[in-house]
């Protein structure tokens, strides 16, 4: 959209007047100008201005229905030009943005604002990756809270341990860039239930073509992948870089993600870990390059284009209802 804002304080006068919101969330969602009925598919539909919500003219309950039906919006009493706000704020603050700090902003709830930005989330999830070729690094880290940034009370509840314990373990895998295709590295994260050998080379098989070079450190469970991947190992133990054979890709986006999580966020509940990796890794993919830049605008743009089928309710984000909170959808 050649029209669209590109910076923050552009985003905020151009979504402020309604039209504009209409014209965009019409454009992306139905980009052949067919309007079609989220219930029925139908294109027997109308516009009625003066209530700001469309009319499908065929037989069936809800006939009308406004932009936000079947996004990450639905049934949202918050203006859409706040959640457009909200959504250009979280894919683009470079460590993320609190709760507090959109609840202060848009002048919401810290609750909604914090509804908000996990159903954000829910459309910066990207689904199955294509299968890492040519150089990749695997590597695993463990997230949680600090405890002296806890209050008391969550300490107690959280705490019952040290080192590891009472921490989330994730597993983190790499496609090293080209600069010669004037590509950037890309990841994929994913929560896993522990570090054995059988759990991480699963992952790797799942998520990377077999014969690729795959770079990792001395942990006992990458051993055994050399028979299906041109395997290298660093030993972090004696160095950190040998050549190509590191994992500093990885370590790069582990450390964006320690800042985001313990310098944003503070502490979050182990069953929404999956969704502030999906934040993470969205970012990181959609860094840009000289080669390939992408702005503000492009990213907001990218988010805005996941927002429908990914409706998330609250009882479902609060572990509710049968959702398995550890899985991403």
């Amino acid at each position: 959209m050649a029209d669209s804002p590109k910076t923050l304080l552009e985003a905020i006068k151009h979504f402020a007047d309604y039209e504009n919101c209409h014209k965009f969330m019409v454009e992306l969602r139905w980009p052949d100008g067919k309007v079609k009925c989220p219930r029925c598919g139908s294109e027997d539909v109308a516009y009625l201005p003066n209530a700001k919500v469309f009319k499908c003219y065929q037989k069936h309950d809800r006939q009308k229905f406004s932009l936000k039906v079947g996004t990450i919006f639905e049934d949202s009493p918050i203006q859409l030009e706040k959640w457009i706000t909200a959504v250009w704020l979280l894919c683009n603050c470079k460590n993320g943005v609190s709760s507090y700090e959109i609840h202060r902003d848009l002048g919401i709830t810290q609750k909604s604002a914090w509804f908000m930005m996990h159903r954000v989330r829910r459309a910066m999830h990207s689904g199955n990756f294509d299968k890492f070729s040519g150089e990749c690094e695997a590597d695993e880290t463990f997230i949680g809270g600090k405890a002296r940034n806890m209050h008391i009370d969550v300490k107690k509840r959280r705490i019952t341990g040290t080192g590891a314990k009472d921490k989330t373990a994730v597993m983190g895998i790499l496609e090293r860039g080209d600069k010669e295709k004037g590509t950037h590295s890309k990841v994929v994260t994913m929560v896993v239930p522990n570090r054995k050998k059988k759990t991480l080379q699963n992952e790797v098989k799942a998520r990377v073509q077999a014969g690729a070079a795959l770079y990792s450190d001395a942990l006992l469970s990458y051993e055994g992948l050399d028979k299906e991947y041109a395997h290298q190992v660093v030993d972090h133990a004696v160095e950190y870089v040998r050549g190509k054979v590191h994992t500093n890709g990885l370590e790069n986006f582990w450390c964006l993600t320690d800042r985001m999580i313990n310098g944003t966020y503070v502490s979050i509940e182990p069953f929404h870990t999956f969704r502030y990796l999906d934040e993470g890794s969205f970012r990181f993919n959609n860094r840009g390059n000289r080669e390939a830049p992408v702005n503000d605008g492009d990213r907001f743009t990218m988010v805005m284009s996941r927002i429908v089928g990914k409706r998330l309710t609250y009882k479902e984000l609060t572990g509710k209802t049968l959702e398995t909170a550890s899985q991403p959808f």
